[in-house]
């Protein structure tokens, strides 16, 4: 458990300073609240909205100084009259091994290391980071950091950090790797009165990490929503595993940078963190239901809402506007969005607004209720609409006109949808054996609200009082759109079922017995064997003959049946298509004969040093064209591809991944996020493919690459997909392994 850093009853700051400016100075005056001490008002004075100054016992220890902001100081921790909780260190890193021993000796195990100068700087800073974890993890200290800015929790009222400012109380837990993206943030949060729980800055995560906080924050009960800002995973896996459960229990919202080049370098130098795969990432993301945001900006779009309004039935949402082009604009936005729909009204929510309405008004969704609305049309609009059984969620939209009441829209607002926002974060547990799934409405009475107040100065006073009521108000229609179907996307995460990953019945001791023999052998990429191990999983492969004469090509061509394909076989010619030694489509034994003798030349030609041992006869198989790939992602391990055969995946690149192993849903849903999937499907009058086949078989590469991690690369392409019913078929097959 984690509670002595949020929970602490003593602290200690190693490193405690005088000097105004110094981190060991901002620190304690975090702790003692110093500003309002000095100016004669009590520590727990309010800033912010929320209670100031920590409670328990503090210990400044700095073996210079007697006294620091009128508390007493200690030369070490040991001499401190009393047991600590935690330790906020801020030394030079070359302290810091014997700061701990002496925590150690005086029972202290939670430690923040706020220093730098460590793996961020290279190679000796990652030596002695890697020696002080070491020394923690044998004396018993967890630690936080190094190169962090500390931590914040408002229910304590511990601003263990230098951060300047505490947020005020709320239901919003925020970790992240960069703690200059912390302080900006605390600043936003309270400028605009937005609540948070808590606030880690996680900093080289040298020992706690995003995989501990997801764990504790999910059971915490002072959080609703979680957020984080990541830069890299180092076990991807563990990670997957604590946030499907964490999200069975609370929305986890976060932003994953590092996913371009220039990023992934930055984020190394920031941190020393490796970003690993954007592909792996998102798929990761997706299957464990936690939800991405590409921006700070949505972040805080999503958390707001989850924070402050209830989950919904479904996807379906009405919209009331007092004008034309942001009603269309919001409803385009929904049009366009995944997941989510316009509701469709019934015709007593149509009668009834017909005889509350003006003529000219739009009845159908969105509700338009004309430029000249007062509050009560805005009443009425509303109420009747919310009460529609077909209505999920509402958003009013609102411009400022000259004739608008804009504040008593506002109040209007909030007193229609009191009665539908019934359950709120944490009133749950005890309503529901769920825990906190039992907030998706049971009830049609439950919906969820946002608005669209646009503009700035004639709208300021109106966003307050719908904020200060838990109404979330977004400047742009759109936003509030996207973050609706943010939330409707994880209403449909929690109604999933607690699958399992299929198991097929393999020969696993043949393929084990085959990789040992090419690993033995000193090989790193395989294509014979690979097709061994394949076929070992269940995949069928087409009959081959290796022919070492164009005769013998020949008869091989006229055993199997025309057409054939011819691929030149040699182990040193991995890329076969670049030196001209595949061939399709063959019809006949001229044919044959030719490419034979043209394929062997023209390989000898390219790399004169190639052992050719002849060329391989398949019989020629018709069916769609795909491929299956599998590579080594660093974070989570095999990430399997999916994609349609030729200009599909070379030049438009329309692939999917997910990382292995996965559930029989999270490959149906990796094959409807492929464009051109629908091809399988039948078009035009074609028959539809052996979809069914095509699940089980990448079903199949999932299990093999999860058994076997020595396989760290992979390509079946392609893959032939045969008429409903006639299965798949692995016509060609390249293993790496090491």
């Amino acid at each position: 458990m984690l509670d002595n850093f949020f929970r602490p009853k003593s602290v200690a700051v190693i490193g405690a300073s005088r000097e105004e400016g110094k981190t060991g100075h901002s620190i304690l005056a975090n702790l003692i609240n110093d500003k309002l001490v000095l100016a004669g008002l009590p520590s727990n004075g309010s800033i912010g909205g929320s209670k100031r100054g920590f409670p328990g016992k503090i210990f400044p220890v700095n073996p210079k100084s007697s006294e620091i902001l009128g508390l007493k100081t200690f030369p070490s921790v040991l001499d401190a009259d009393s047991d600590i909780d935690l330790a906020i260190i801020v030394i030079p890193p070359k302290f810091i091994p014997a700061a701990l021993d002496d925590c150690a000796k005086k029972g202290v195990r939670s430690a923040i290391i706020i220093s730098a100068g460590f793996k961020e700087t290279g190679a000796e800073g990652a030596r002695l980071e890697k020696e002080i974890v070491s020394k923690a993890k044998a004396l018993g200290i967890r630690l936080l950091g190094p190169n962090c800015l500390g931590l914040i929790d408002t229910n304590s009222n511990l601003n263990a950090s230098f951060a300047k400012g505490m947020p005020p109380k709320g239901r919003i837990a925020f970790f992240s790797q960069s703690g200059a993206l912390c302080t900006a943030i605390l600043d936003w949060a309270i400028g605009t009165n937005v609540g948070f729980s808590k606030f880690i800055s996680l900093g080289n995560k040298a020992d706690l990490s995003e995989i501990d906080l997801l764990e504790y924050l999910a059971n915490d009960d002072e959080t609703s929503v979680i957020l984080g800002y990541l830069e890299g995973i180092e076990n991807g896996k563990a990670f997957m595993d604590i946030a499907k459960k964490a999200v069975q229990k609370k929305p986890v919202i976060l932003i994953k940078a590092g996913g371009t080049q220039a990023g992934a370098r930055a984020a190394s130098s920031h941190t020393g963190t490796l970003a690993g795969s954007d592909k792996a990432f998102n798929a990761a993301f997706f299957q464990t239901g936690i939800i991405r945001a590409m921006s700070i900006e949505e972040l805080f779009d999503y958390a707001i809402l989850f924070a402050e309004q209830p989950l919904p039935q479904g996807s379906r949402l009405a919209i009331i506007t007092n004008a034309g082009g942001p009603g269309i604009i919001a409803a385009d936005a929904v049009e366009n969005t995944k997941g989510i729909e316009m509701a469709q009204f019934s015709s007593d929510t149509l009668d009834s607004l017909r005889q509350k309405l003006p003529p000219t008004a739009g009845l159908f969704n969105p509700v338009d209720v004309i430029g000249d609305a007062k509050s009560d049309r805005y009443k009425d609009a509303l109420n009747i609409v919310l009460n529609d059984n077909n209505v999920d969620a509402g958003l009013v939209l609102l411009t400022p006109q000259a004739m608008t009441d804009v504040d008593n829209i506002a109040r209007a607002v909030v007193g229609v949808i009191a009665p539908f926002i019934p359950l709120l974060w944490g009133q749950i547990s005890n309503l529901s054996p769920q825990g906190d799934r039992g907030r998706i409405a049971s009830t049609n009475s439950q919906k969820t609200i946002m608005t669209s107040f646009m503009g700035e100065v004639s709208v300021r006073n109106a966003v307050n009082i719908l904020q200060e009521n838990g109404v979330p108000n977004y400047p742009y229609p759109e936003r509030a759109v996207r973050s609706f179907a943010r939330m409707a996307q994880y209403v449909e995460t929690l109604k999933l079922p607690d699958d399992k990953p299929v198991s097929f019945n393999v020969d696993k001791a043949r393929a084990e017995d085959i990789l040992k023999k090419a690993v033995d052998n000193g090989k790193a990429i395989i294509l014979d064997e690979a097709k061994s191990i394949i076929e070992a999983y269940g995949f069928k492969t087409p009959d081959a003959v290796l022919a070492e004469t164009s005769n013998e090509a020949v008869k091989a061509a006229e055993k199997l049946g025309y057409p054939v394909v011819m691929k030149i076989a040699s182990p040193d010619i991995i890329h076969k298509t670049e030196v001209g030694g595949v061939r399709v489509g063959l019809k006949d034994k001229r044919e044959v004969k030719k490419a034979f003798l043209e394929m062997t030349s023209k390989a000898k030609r390219h790399i004169p040093n190639a052992i050719i041992l002849g060329v391989n006869i398949q019989k020629m198989v018709k069916g769609k064209e795909v491929i299956l790939g599998m590579s080594h992602d660093r974070s989570f391990g095999p990430l399997i591809m999916f994609g349609l055969g030729g200009i599909y995946v070379e030049v438009m690149k329309d692939v999917a991944f997910r990382v292995a192993p996965f559930l029989r849903r999270d490959v149906e849903s990796m094959l409807e996020e492929v464009k051109g999937f629908p091809i399988l499907k039948g078009v035009r009058g074609e028959k539809k493919s052996d979809i069914n086949a095509l699940i089980n078989a990448i079903l199949r590469l999932s299990q093999l690459v999860t058994d076997f991690p020595e396989i760290i690369e992979m390509d079946i392409n392609p893959l032939m997909v045969l008429p409903e019913g006639e299965g798949v078929v692995a016509v060609d097959v390249r293993m790496g392994i090491g």
